[in-house]
């Protein structure tokens, strides 16, 4: 079945992130608008950030709809992130999809986030057939399509890279998030101090490290910037090797990055050592697509409804659980 071209309005609310994009079927971003979460100390408290989004969905869902130059009877289809994130702020996306598709009878898809980071890769760098580095606060895994299915190579056995380094960012006085300004503060230094390097078959572990990281701050013998680099250093080579590992295990000859973490110029930077090294190429998209976005919502949401995925509103409820590798994958 052929489709008329369309517009999609995508939701994003999985974490610190409430967003909405307006995307078209042919793949054109019209608008991609946000509002983050964000805190001088500690971390992610769900409830707030589930305030934050309740006090900004409105206004980001109307800009969303202003910059792309759509109304809402533009729109045919909703498209929200369904799984995996934090409850209370998947809830508040859901809710806001359901209200919408409800009121002005639009149809509505949801959508798995991690899977969504690969597709949207894909769509803006023209990779055919990557190997997915994924690094995200929440999620750390390397994901490739096989069998049917996207497959799971490698993943964190215990915390994300991203959530890893904003709770070192905590330890060293930062705010959140404190990936850029722990990037920043490793600009300053070029003494590597050895760390723990903990990489177990296909998997990795952070926990480790960050006990580690965190003594050695407390004993005062070490400068933040020294251990900022030597951090950086650690555990993108731990997640270079698992990338590197899953290619070699697949055949396959593309890398692309997904997720906050690969904003790293640093990351990036090994990421193509690799690749270079390999005959491969690394493919990454602008970090406004890498970090939590609605775009790459509306653009899965759009490939699932094309093959011929549908979802009635009284369905179109969150699974804060939902693994990459149990998404059915009918568009493929």
């Amino acid at each position: 079945m052929i489709m008329k071209p369309y517009m999609c309005l995508g939701i994003e609310s999985t974490a610190h992130t409430f967003g909405a994009s307006v995307v078209s079927s042919e793949g054109r971003i019209l608008s991609n608008e946000k509002r983050v979460f964000t805190t001088e100390s500690g971390g992610i408290v769900p409830q707030q950030a589930a305030e934050h989004h309740v006090q900004h969905c409105d206004s980001v869902i109307k800009e969303a709809l202003k910059k792309a130059k759509k109304a809402i009877k533009d729109i045919k289809l909703v498209s929200f992130s369904q799984s995996p994130g934090l409850g209370h702020c998947l809830r508040i996306g859901g809710m806001a999809a359901r209200s919408i598709a409800s009121i002005h009878k639009k149809d509505i898809i949801g959508v798995n986030h991690c899977v969504a980071h690969l597709e949207i890769g894909r769509l803006v760098t023209k990779a055919k057939d990557p190997v997915l580095l994924y690094v995200s606060g929440a999620n750390t895994q390397v994901i490739a399509y096989e069998g049917g299915k996207y497959r799971i190579f490698g993943e964190t056995l215990d915390m994300g890279a991203g959530n890893f380094i904003d709770t070192f960012a905590r330890t060293l006085g930062l705010g959140f998030p404190g990936g850029p300004k722990i990037y920043e503060l490793s600009l300053k230094s070029k003494k590597f101090i050895p760390l723990p390097y903990t990489v177990k078959g296909m998997d990795v572990s952070f926990s480790g490290l960050l006990t580690n990281l965190q003594q050695k701050h407390k004993s005062g013998k070490y400068l933040k910037e020294d251990l900022a680099f030597s951090m950086q250093e650690t555990i993108f080579a731990m997640l270079v090797e698992v990338a590197e590992r899953a290619m070699a295990h697949t055949g396959k000859e593309e890398l692309l990055l997904g997720g906050g973490v690969a904003c790293n110029k640093r990351l990036q930077e090994m990421a193509g050592i690799m690749c270079v090294e390999r005959g491969a190429k690394l493919f990454v998209p602008p970090n406004d697509l890498l970090v939590d976005n609605a775009a790459m919502i509306a653009w899965q949401g759009m490939l699932q409804f094309n093959a011929g995925e549908r979802l009635k509103i009284g369905d179109a409820k969150v699974d804060p659980y939902l693994r990459t590798d149990e998404v059915n994958v009918s568009w493929r």
